[in-house]
């Protein structure tokens, strides 16, 4: 199992919700305090889907896992999944059992949670929403208002992904089961190519991968099964790259991910030219 250690911390004696109330107050704007107060849920979520066993046959893959396993360096609002049956042979999901789980786990931490799952498609469904946080940070006029975090469980993922194990720690020690990284890269690039809209988180995130160094290389396998799935088969994914960069709006992309970076001013490097530089010289 290789380790990952991420920062986090809990003040001894100090109740769950008043530490994700504390950590958010934190914040040098509302934007940077509804991400990082959403990065809390988002880890309380994951260690509740820890401790059901889930990740016996979920692994962790998109934006998220590439924030909590490699210090992306934007905030995430999912989590993504892929359903592929682990060592001991599980396939059968139980998304309502997970859900009440959930549930029971954020009430006893002090947050008025509703969690709902719908489990009846190719890709399960469950939204995670908390009540009252937003009011007691004055970034909602009443207790009602919510905050929101999708979970999307893909039941019928391409095969080719390769998994690993990771404990990380971001707010509490969670272990979890995860595509690596050139898996992930395979990920993004077909998010890039096949999602029916733009998206700068996916334009952001793959500047991040073409800018590691040494380079990474995509898993080709995943990547060309993902992209059979899809009824796309371009015979090269950086020129593919290339012709949809051509095709987009950078100023959208950057406005759209900014609020989401832990540095907003690095929106600016996203543009056509860097990335299409980036690609030439893979």
């Amino acid at each position: 199992m290789r380790g990952t250690t991420m920062h986090g911390h809990r003040d001894k004696g100090e109740g769950m919700k008043d530490t994700a109330l504390k950590i958010a107050r934190s914040a040098h704007d509302p934007t940077s305090a509804l991400n990082l107060l959403r990065e809390y849920l988002q880890a309380m979520t994951l260690r509740s889907l820890h401790e059901a066993g889930a990740f016996g046959n979920l692994s962790f893959m998109g934006g998220t896992a590439l924030r909590f396993l490699h210090e992306l360096p934007r905030f995430s609002e999912d989590l993504d999944f892929c359903h592929e049956p682990g060592a001991d042979g599980s396939a059968v999901l139980d998304g309502s059992e997970l859900s009440r789980k959930l549930q029971r786990d954020l009430e006893r931490q002090g947050f008025e949670a509703d969690v709902s799952w719908k489990g009846e498609r190719t890709v399960q469904l469950a939204w995670v929403r908390v009540a009252g946080l937003l009011h007691e940070l004055g970034l909602a006029g009443t207790p009602k208002q919510k905050i929101g975090i999708k979970i999307e469980v893909d039941t019928d993922a391409p095969a080719g992904a390769n998994i690993e194990s990771s404990v990380l720690r971001r707010h509490a020690f969670i272990a979890v089961r995860h595509h690596d990284l050139p898996s992930l890269f395979a990920g993004k690039i077909r998010a890039v190519l096949t999602r029916p809209f733009t998206k700068g988180r996916d334009w952001y995130d793959l500047m991040w991968y073409l800018t590691r160094r040494p380079a990474l290389a995509p898993n080709l396998v995943l990547l060309r099964n993902a992209l059979e799935l899809a009824a796309e088969q371009p015979l090269d994914w950086q020129a593919a790259l290339v012709t949809t960069a051509d095709k987009s709006d950078f100023a959208q992309i950057q406005r759209d991910v900014a609020p989401f970076l832990e540095l907003p001013d690095d929106a600016q490097f996203l543009t056509r030219d860097h990335l299409v530089s980036l690609l030439e010289r893979l």
